[in-house]
């Protein structure tokens, strides 16, 4: 038996698919991804049209999505995550419909409780067998979890699984199984894996972000978190890792053993779960290729959905047991609201992905961003786009000081006794303006071109086209 197909034009017309669907991918190839672009060729060659793309993510690589939306193939489209290619062009206004934005625990979430249905899935799989079973892990292409994928694998109406390395059935180390899955296709490549890559994936060697990275470590130390059993996510930029670092020299010398490091993995923290700070890591996401690795060879290096990791209205999520989770930002208010969806124009430029999900779940969520960017401050009165509300965070690193959410007066008494420089937030958004002026208002279009959508599918905020750009 298989469900091996000849090709990707049987396997679409074997599905169903019809004008109006949904259709859905993820993103663990992230700009080395083939597969969104392969499907979309094919189906624009079919003749369909007005359909909705729910992806995980969006990057560069798909820029070719904008001729389908211009040709109305494409009408609608979901996403955690969009870069700046994709996103200029949505904020100039190219779809007549708004971009609806979720969170990575907000999506499987409204996936599997029917409030964005899948009709077809199609998942890029490094390694299948002619049944469906497939994996990450292995193969030319492999990018190691399948995280973001269980969702529309297990709740879309038709699956088809697209690999470039077929191998003989059952493959035995699957993360998706057989049950799940209608088709098979095998293509030449599905990707290419060193696009995988995610931001530097390199400690900073700048100074100041350096100075936060150890700033940000001694607000961990001195918390009340940081003993036996703590847990621990961080991003992939610079001054991210470098505070893992910091931290990782600190529980090695205080003999600390954490219980789990989480989220996207880089290798960094591949380095900490072998150097005995952590007992295993939990992976939604490789954000490299030292984590594919390590991901297949090591059994404490486990994949998880991104349901397990962060979905709300679940009976638990991993995030709802995490201590500590280091984050990002483009802007943050003097409210602590955040946003990482729009650059200094107001351009689409990113998204929450993980970021409100393991804000709400961490018990701090610490933001570590310089004073001023392109010469714009970080700390404004209210930021352009609420990515995640300021409920939610609890602290704010910069290279002047320390800000604390008046929320957290404990945690805020416990920096100022270490000797930590704390700041009042306003004190900071205050001396950012001295070194960058006070930057004009934006001006603001009239149409909407995405929505912010909470992870309990609440409506947050609202992104408007850039003026001048219809």
């Amino acid at each position: 038996m298989s469900k091996l197909v000849a090709s990707l034009k049987e396997a679409i017309a074997l599905t169903g698919l019809r004008d109006g669907m949904t259709i859905s991918f993820h993103h663990h190839l992230r700009n080395g991804d083939y597969v969104l672009n392969m499907v979309m060729e094919q189906i624009a060659a079919l003749g369909y049209k007005d359909l909705t793309v729910n992806a995980s993510s969006l990057f560069d690589v798909h820029e070719p999505l904008l001729e389908h939306i211009r040709n109305h193939v494409v009408t609608r489209l979901q996403t955690d995550y969009m870069s700046g290619v994709l996103g200029s062009a949505i904020s100039s206004g190219v779809m007549e419909k708004p971009v609806e934005f979720r969170t990575h625990g907000g999506r499987p979430a409204d996936i599997q409780s029917g409030r964005t249905p899948v009709d077809v899935a199609f998942i890029a799989a490094p390694t299948a067998d002619p049944m469906g079973n497939c994996s990450g892990k292995y193969g030319k292409s492999a990018c190691g979890s399948l995280g973001y994928a269980f969702a529309d694998a297990m709740h879309a109406k038709k699956v088809v699984v697209i690999t470039d390395n077929l191998v003989s059935y059952p493959l035995a180390d699957w993360s998706i199984s057989e049950s799940y899955v209608d088709y098979v296709v095998q293509v030449d490549s599905i990707g290419n894996a060193a696009g995988i890559v995610s931001g530097t994936t390199k400690i900073t060697r700048d100074p100041v972000g350096l100075a936060m990275a150890a700033d940000a470590a001694q607000v961990i130390r001195h918390s009340g978190l940081l003993k036996d059993g703590f847990s621990f996510q961080t991003g992939a930029g610079g001054a991210s890792l470098a505070t893992a670092k910091f931290l990782k020299s600190i529980m090695l010398r205080e003999g600390i053993k954490g219980s789990f490091g989480l989220g996207g993995i880089t290798g960094y923290m591949v380095e900490m779960l072998n150097a005995g700070c952590f007992e295993t890591l939990l992976d939604v996401q490789c954000f490299d290729l030292d984590a594919v690795t390590s991901i297949r060879d090591n059994p404490r290096h486990r994949e998880i959905s991104a349901a397990h990791y962060a979905a709300p209205g679940c009976r638990s999520a991993i995030v709802d047991s995490l201590d500590v989770v280091i984050l990002g930002a483009t802007e943050i208010d003097v409210d602590f609201n955040v946003n990482v969806h729009t650059d200094s124009t107001g351009r689409i430029m990113g998204g929450s992905g993980g970021h409100s999900d393991t804000a709400a779940g961490a018990k701090l969520a610490m933001i570590i961003a310089p004073l001023s960017r392109a010469r714009l401050p970080i700390v404004t009165d209210h930021v352009t786009c609420v990515s995640t509300p300021g409920s939610t965070v609890d602290v704010l690193v910069t290279q002047k000081g320390i800000a604390v959410n008046p929320a957290r007066k404990e945690l805020r008494d416990r920096l100022v006794s270490a000797g930590l420089p704390v700041r009042d937030i306003h004190e900071l958004k205050e001396m950012a303006e001295k070194l960058t002026g006070i930057p004009r208002k934006l001006p603001r279009g009239d149409r909407p071109v995405a929505e912010i959508l909470y992870r309990d599918g609440s409506h947050l905020d609202t992104i408007y086209n850039v003026p001048g750009s219809l």
